[in-house]
């Protein structure tokens, strides 16, 4: 009796697991978080985006005495794609401009993550903005591979 009720759990458990970073694109860089942080803001920035912000978290806990493994949240757009994303549904613009999380796992390595578009597509049922969907996809795919390789 016990293996019929912990055979379901185990597999609901690691069904959960696998699911949890669902949605999110991770990609790992060859540099470390700084270096990897300015490529991929100076790629942004050659590609005429708007920075809105890049927060250094690992610094700021620093200052209330909390030790993070480096961490910088860059926030960017471009309102070529991502207003007519929002006129498709506006309850994109929660998601919206979009975010990179620059980071490094407890085994040194670096990550570049950010949100799946075709997550955003599904969570906010877009249609009629496939292209565009598409398109900022593939940006985000080529400024991550471009910050995070030689």
């Amino acid at each position: 009796m016990k293996k019929t009720i912990l055979v379901p759990l185990i597999v609901l458990f690691v069904a959960f697991s696998a699911n949890a970073a669902d949605g999110m694109i991770n990609v790992k860089s060859q540099f470390d978080v700084k270096t990897t942080s300015d490529r991929f803001e100076e790629i942004l920035n050659e590609k005429g985006m708007i920075v809105f912000n890049r927060i250094k978290h690992s610094r700021n806990a620093e200052k209330i005495g909390v030790e993070l493994r480096e961490t910088e949240l860059i926030i960017f757009g471009n309102p070529k794609a991502g207003s007519p994303l929002i006129k498709c549904q506006q309850s994109i613009a929660i998601d919206l401009p979009q975010k990179a999380l620059i980071w490094k796992d407890k085994n040194s390595d670096v990550w570049i993550s950010y949100n799946d578009t075709a997550y955003l597509k599904n969570r906010h049922n877009v249609k009629g903005c496939e292209k565009v969907i598409s398109k900022v996809g593939r940006v985000l795919a080529n400024i991550s591979s471009s910050a995070s390789s030689k």
